[in-house]
C-alpha cells in the first residue's frame, strides 16, 4: 500500500512536472501575430513587392537584432492577395483565427470592406496614408488608423506647392489643373474636395479618369491632356498606371515639372523613361539606408539571406516607405505592452497602442531613425495626425527634395472630412457609437 502510495505521488509529480513543462514552453514560444497583405503579383506589383520588403524586413530585423519587441518575437505572415479585394478578405478570413494584433490591408478596395468588421473582431486596421480619409476621426472610427496624412491632406499639399509656383494660392485663380487618377475608390475620394477647392480658388478641373484595366494604356487621355493644356496636372496612381503616366506624359511632350503626384511613385516608376527628369511627388520619410536602423536591416536581415530584397533595392522609396508603416505597428505594439504591463498583447491592446502613439524626436533616435522622418502622434480623436510633406523630384537618376515642409489645408479638408465621417456613420445603420476608454487626452 505504501508502495503504491509513493508510485501515485510519483505519477503525479511527473504529470504536474510535464505539464508545468508544457506551460513553460507555451510561454517561451508566445509571440505576436503580425499578417501582411502583399502583393508580389499582378499589375500592382511593381508598387507591391517594395513595400512587403521593406515591412517585412523591418519587424524581421527587430527579431533578430532585438529579439521581438519586449522581449518578444513577432510572428511574420504574408498572405498574397494581387491588389484584389476578394483575396484580401479571404486573407482576412484565413488570419483572422490566429488572433493578429493589427491588420495592414494594402489596398483602399480592401480596407474598405474591413472597416465595420474592426470593432465587432476588435482587430485595428492600419491604412498608412490611404484607405477611407474620414477614418481619421477616431471618435467615430475607434479602430481604424491612417497616419501620417490623409489623401485630402495630400491635395492640399499638392495645391499649396502650385501655389508657392506661382506666388502664392491666390494666383492659381484662372489656372487649369488637370487630374489623372486611378479610377477606383483611391482615386475618386479626392474628387468631391478637388471640385470645392476649385471653386474656392477659382481654378478649372479637369478630370482624366484611368480604368483599372486600362492602366498600361492610357495614350487617349494623354491626347485629352495635350488638347486641354491644363498648367498643372495632379495624379493619383498606382502600380503599372504611375509608370505609364509618366511615359506618356513624356510623349506629348507634357513639361515634367508641372506634373506633382501623391505619395506612392517608386524609382521603377522613373528609372530609365526618357523624359521622366523633372518629375514631381510628395512624401514624408527619407530615402536611403544612411540610418542606424536601415543598417541594422542591412546587417541582421539582407546579409544573412533573410530578406526577399534585393540588396540594391534596400533603402529605395518604396522599401523604405514599407519599413515606416512596420515603424506604425513596432511603435503600436510596444506602445501597448507599456500601457497594459503585458508583454504579449492583443488586437485591443494594440488599438490603445495606437492611439496613444507618440514617436517624437528622441524615439526616432532610439530606434535608430533620426532624420528619417518627422514626429508623430496620435490620440482617441485623431487617429493620422494630418502631418507636412514635402515635395522631391526625379533628377534622372534619384530622387530629390526640392522643397521646405508643406501644412495640408485644415481649415479646407477638416470640414470635408467631418463631413463625410459623419455621413458615413449615418448611411451605414447601426453604426455603434464609440464606447472604448481613452487613454490619452485628444
Amino acid at each position: 500500500m505504501k508502495m503504491r502510495k509513493t508510485t501515485l505521488g510519483l505519477a503525479t509529480a511527473v504529470i504536474a512536472g510535464t505539464l508545468m513543462m508544457g506551460v513553460e514552453t507555451a510561454k517561451a514560444d508566445d509571440s505576436i501575430f503580425v499578417p501582411l497583405f502583399t502583393y508580389r503579383t499582378g499589375p500592382f506589383a511593381g508598387s507591391g513587392i517594395p513595400i512587403a520588403d521593406g515591412m517585412h524586413d523591418y519587424l524581421t530585423m527587430l527579431n533578430e537584432r532585438d529579439g521581438g519587441i519586449g522581449g518578444v518575437k513577432i510572428a511574420i505572415d504574408e498572405c498574397e492577395t494581387g491588389y484584389d479585394t476578394k483575396k484580401g478578405l479571404e486573407c482576412y478570413d484565413a488570419v483572422k483565427p490566429k488572433n493578429p494584433v493589427i491588420i495592414n490591408p494594402w489596398s483602399t478596395g480592401i480596407t474598405l470592406p474591413l472597416i465595420p468588421k474592426a470593432s465587432v473582431d476588435k482587430i485595428p486596421v492600419l491604412s498608412m496614408a490611404y484607405g477611407l480619409s474620414a477614418s481619421a476621426r477616431g471618435d467615430i472610427f475607434p479602430w481604424v488608423f491612417n497616419p501620417p496624412d490623409t489623401y485630402w491632406d495630400g491635395l492640399g499639399m499638392i495645391l499649396r506647392y502650385i501655389g508657392s509656383q506661382e506666388g502664392g494660392l491666390e494666383k492659381i485663380k484662372g489656372k487649369k489643373i488637370g487630374y489623372i487618377y486611378f479610377d477606383g475608390g483611391f482615386g475618386k475620394e479626392p474628387i468631391p474636395l478637388f471640385e470645392q477647392l476649385a471653386k474656392d480658388f477659382g481654378f478649372e478641373l479637369k478630370l482624366y479618369p484611368v480604368p483599372p484595366g486600362e492602366m498600361q494604356n492610357q495614350s487617349s487621355q494623354w491626347l485629352a491632356v495635350r488638347r486641354d493644356r491644363p498648367d498643372y496636372m495632379v495624379m493619383y496612381g498606382w502600380g503599372a498606371m504611375n509608370t505609364t503616366a509618366v511615359k506618356e506624359a513624356a510623349k506629348v511632350s507634357y513639361p515634367m515639372d508641372k506634373f506633382i503626384s501623391i505619395w506612392w511613385p517608386g524609382e521603377d516608376d522613373v528609372r530609365g523613361t526618357e523624359g521622366a527628369k523633372g518629375f514631381k511627388t510628395l512624401n514624408w520619410h527619407g530615402i536611403g539606408t544612411d540610418y542606424q536602423a536601415l543598417k541594422d536591416i542591412q546587417k541582421f536581415v539582407v546579409d544573412k539571406g533573410l530578406s526577399k530584397a534585393p540588396k540594391d533595392k534596400v533603402g529605395e522609396l518604396l522599401y523604405n516607405r514599407g519599413v515606416y508603416n512596420s515603424l506604425l505597428i513596432a511603435e503600436g505594439i510596444a506602445t501597448a505592452q507599456k500601457l497594459t504591463g503585458k508583454k504579449v498583447v492583443d488586437g485591443a491592446d494594440v488599438r490603445r497602442g495606437l492611439e496613444s502613439l507618440n514617436i517624437d524626436e528622441a524615439r526616432l533616435k532610439a530606434i535608430g531613425l533620426a532624420g528619417f522622418t518627422g514626429t508623430l502622434q496620435l490620440t482617441c480623436n485623431n487617429h493620422n495626425g494630418h502631418r507636412p510633406s514635402f515635395v522631391q523630384q526625379w533628377d534622372g537618376a534619384k530622387w530629390v527634395k526640392i522643397s521646405d515642409l508643406i501644412e495640408p489645408m485644415p481649415d479646407k479638408v477638416k470640414p470635408a472630412l467631418d463631413a463625410a465621417a459623419q455621413d458615413y456613420a449615418e448611411k451605414n445603420a447601426g453604426w455603434p457609437k464609440r464606447t472604448e476608454a481613452c487613454d490619452k487626452p485628444s
